[in-house]
Parts: C-alpha cells; sequence; structure tokens
C-alpha cells in the first residue's frame, strides 16, 4: 500500500498505552481546530533542509528543501530505534509531519537521490519536543490525512455535527455515516500503484475508497472535531490493511470502516505503524 519503514512493536505498545489514558474534549467546529502553520519564529537549517518546529507542542514539524530540485527527496523522522520515511515534495514548499512517538528527542533527517535506488544525505537536525498532549500529533493533517479549513470533508463534518456537544455522540454520528454512506471501491483495489497516499476530498465526493481513503476520511472528520484519531497500517489477518483508533472520554474504540460496510471480516489485526 505505501512505501514507509514499521514502527517497532515496543513503541507501539508503549504509543497505545500512553493513548489509553488520555482524554481530550470535543472543539465547538473546526475552526478550533489546529492547522500547521509556517514559517514560524523558530527554523532551522542544516543542509538543503529547512525545518520550522514553532509549533512543536502541537504534535508536528514542518520541513521543506532550500533548493529546488529535480530529484527525488526521502525524509527520515527518528526517535530511538522507531523510524518513518516520508516523501518529500522537491518544489521546496512546506510539508506537516506528525511526532507521532510523543513528547522526546526526534532526528530528522533529508536524503536526496543519487542515482538509482541510492540516496545521499542532504542534511539533519536533532529536536527534543515537549507536547501540550501526547495525542496531539492525531489532532493535525499530515500526508497521510491529508486536508485542510476549505476541505469538504471538514465542512461535512462541522455541519453534520454541529450544536453536539458530546464526544461520544460526535464520534457515532461520524461513524454511523461512514457506514451508511460510503462503499468499497473495487476497481481502485485492483488498479491503485504502490504507494498511493490517502485520498480525503476525493473520497468523501465518491463516497468510495479503498481501506486507507476509508480510514482517512474517518480520521480527519473526528480529528477536526476535537477527537484525538490515528490512521492504523498493518495487517488484517493476511492483508495488508488500515484501519482507525479514537480516543473517546480516556478510552481506545477500534473502527475499521472497509469492515463496517462489509466488504472484509478479519480476526487478527497487527499494528504496523501510525499516522
Amino acid at each position: 500500500m505505501d512505501r514507509h519503514s514499521p514502527i517497532t512493536w515496543k513503541a507501539a505498545l508503549l504509543l497505545l498505552a500512553l493513548c489509553a489514558v488520555m482524554a481530550v474534549s470535543a472543539l465547538a467546529n473546526s475552526e478550533d481546530a489546529v492547522w500547521p502553520e509556517s514559517p514560524g519564529d523558530d527554523v532551522e537549517i542544516n543542509g538543503k533542509m529547512v525545518v520550522d518546529y514553532s509549533h512543536m507542542e502541537d504534535g508536528y514539524v514542518m520541513v521543506c528543501t532550500s533548493q529546488p530540485t529535480n530529484k527525488k527527496l526521502k525524509l527520515r523522522i527518528s526517535r530511538d530505534k522507531t523510524q518513518f520515511m516520508y516523501d518529500l515534495n522537491s518544489e521546496g514548499e512546506y510539508e506537516a509531519f506528525p511526532l507521532q512517538l510523543g513528547s522526546g528527542t526526534y532526528d530528522i533527517a533529508l536524503f536526496e537521490n543519487a542515482s538509482g535506488n541510492k540516496y545521499s544525505s542532504g542534511g539533519k537536525v536533532t529536536l527534543k519536543a515537549k507536547l501540550v498532549d501526547e495525542n496531539a500529533a492525531y489532532l493535525v493533517p499530515n500526508q497521510y490525512v491529508l486536508y485542510d479549513k476549505d476541505s469538504v470533508t471538514v465542512k461535512a463534518s462541522d455541519e453534520m455535527t454541529e450544536g453536539v456537544e458530546d464526544v461520544q455522540k460526535i464520534y457515532d454520528t461520524v461513524t454511523q455515516f461512514l457506514k451508511d454512506e460510503f462503499s468499497y471501491d473495487f476497481v481502485r483495489a485492483k488498479t491503485i500503484a504502490s504507494g498511493t497516499l490517502p485520498e480525503v476530498d476525493p473520497t468523501f465526493e465518491r463516497r468510495a475508497g479503498v481501506c486507507q481513503d476509508l480510514s482517512a476520511v474517518t480520521v480527519c472528520m473526528l480529528r477536526v472535531q476535537g477527537i484525538p484519531a490515528r490512521l492504523v497500517i498493518g495487517y488484517a489477518d493476511k492483508y495488508y490493511h488500515s484501519w482507525t483508533v479514537a480516543i473517546v472520554n480516556g478510552e481506545e474504540i477500534f473502527f475499521d470502516p472497509t469492515a463496517a460496510i462489509g466488504a472484509l471480516n478479519a480476526k487478527k489485526y497487527q499494528i504496523e505503524r501510525m499516522y
């Protein structure tokens, strides 16, 4: 489904334990959500990489290349022995990347394609993050759950939860909407290229998508209402798969939109990484 390095089981279990004890109240609407910003006051440049860490407490950093290039770029964000690999755009435009392993010291490294599958170092920055909430990264858009203030999915989430303050009721409203309105896109499942990232608005407008698309829509609609939600990637039985886990009133709630609409019947889920 994509091209990124797996999260270690030790780190995954630690993260799940941290998330299970954290509770966040729902927002009034998406106007109160956290939206990635750049440039800020705290910026570090190393080699060809620019890192804006002005909002690390909100669970993300903004990264871009200082020199637009026609070469492919990779970004590695790691903490201890756990690492995540991303593609970085070559135009020099900032992108938001999550600090999903919570508070701690992160190494951020840029790599530039040299030839074939070989990459050379383009810069490295080490930062110590102190998050306002260990779930902060799961309230902000990123490459895997990409949306903005003008997204149709965000507006729909606001509309269907308008006036609702109960967190559980907001969660139930969103997940029921996915169950009732969406279908699995079997054609896309057969034709989607390896490395394709989830699509939020296109999936919402089609009312159909593959597992990662359906999960991204769910997570987007929850995050903008102040409910921390994770897009999880791993295995459902023998199938490479994506699903969601949200934090509602301090408790983790598992929701697999693909299974909910009858396109999968899995008994065992194995976590690989989360965004």
